[in-house]
């Protein structure tokens, strides 16, 4: 039977999935497998960067500063996150990209968690 406790590193436990750490990628058998959203903790050195844009058709994503200062790209707008706790929230269909300004530490949400629903495009 599997333990109803679960503790860790978020840093850690999300290395071999680009910070991922609770979705639908994890083993059946795990609590942190589901379909109803991913989570992912992001340690980004000053300059790095989404070469793409990408899209998410179902998932609404939740980004939300820890540390640093952070800059996420809309086509028609830019969000920079400044202040520990400042975060952005954008819906499906919404192209985005993104740049860490500083080191920066940020942990995201998107519901719900489906493999292959974020698509990569681009950058026109």
């Amino acid at each position: 039977m599997q333990s109803k406790i679960i503790f860790g590193n978020a840093e850690k436990e999300g290395t071999m999935r680009g910070g991922w750490f609770i979705g639908h990628f994890m083993p059946d058998n795990d609590p942190r497998s589901t379909s109803d959203l991913e989570v992912k903790w992001a340690v980004h050195p000053a300059g790095d960067g989404r070469s793409e844009w990408a899209m998410n058709a179902e998932a609404t994503t939740l980004s939300i500063l820890i540390s640093g200062r952070f800059r996420v790209q809309f086509p028609e707008s830019e969000i920079v996150l400044s202040n520990q706790g400042d975060y952005v929230l954008w819906c499906s269909g919404v192209a985005h990209t993104w740049v860490a300004e500083s080191d920066s530490t940020i942990l995201t949400v998107r519901w719900p968690s489906k493999s292959g629903d974020s698509v990569g495009m681009s950058k026109s």
